[in-house]
């Protein structure tokens, strides 16, 4: 669990950097997106099945749950780039969706590519259960102090 003496931010960096998956929180894993492993500046993800609610009228995974997908991912390879006291967000963020995606499992890793005191650069990718990519992400995220 977070350790109380830290406000919410050092908490969830902390245990990001500590590699606790299974402490780690977001409403979206009620939708069955799952962290996997965070190392220093990566992490990787699974999501292994997808609930209709998330697919389009064509049957295929809707781009917008795949940004969502895509963001738990970098959010959390920045967050294991952090120090105390710093906070991130999201400042720009790009997707490409190089094939449709049908329901089943896929995989993610995201990587920082560059951090300095007020940005970091990062980018994922969303694979199939056959190793395809079908998603490609670069984003930039701004640094402050908490």
């Amino acid at each position: 669990m977070a350790d109380s003496k830290l406000g919410p931010v050092e908490s969830i960096n902390q245990l990001i950097r500590e590699n606790r998956v299974g402490d780690f929180s977001s409403p979206n894993l009620a939708l069955g997106m799952r962290p996997v492993e965070f190392g220093p500046g990566t992490a990787r993800w699974s999501w292994d099945s997808q609930t209709s609610a998330a697919l389009n009228p064509f049957g295929t995974i809707q781009g917008g749950y795949l940004a969502m997908f895509a963001d738990e991912m970098l959010s959390t390879a920045i967050g294991s780039v952090l120090e105390a006291g710093e906070w991130a967000v999201t400042a720009e963020l790009k997707l490409s969706y190089l094939r449709a995606l049908r329901p089943g499992p896929l995989s993610g890793e995201a990587r920082v590519i560059r951090r300095t005191r007020a940005l970091a650069f990062i980018e994922a990718t969303i694979a199939n259960e056959r190793g395809e990519v079908a998603v490609t992400a670069s984003s930039t995220w701004s640094i402050a102090k908490a």
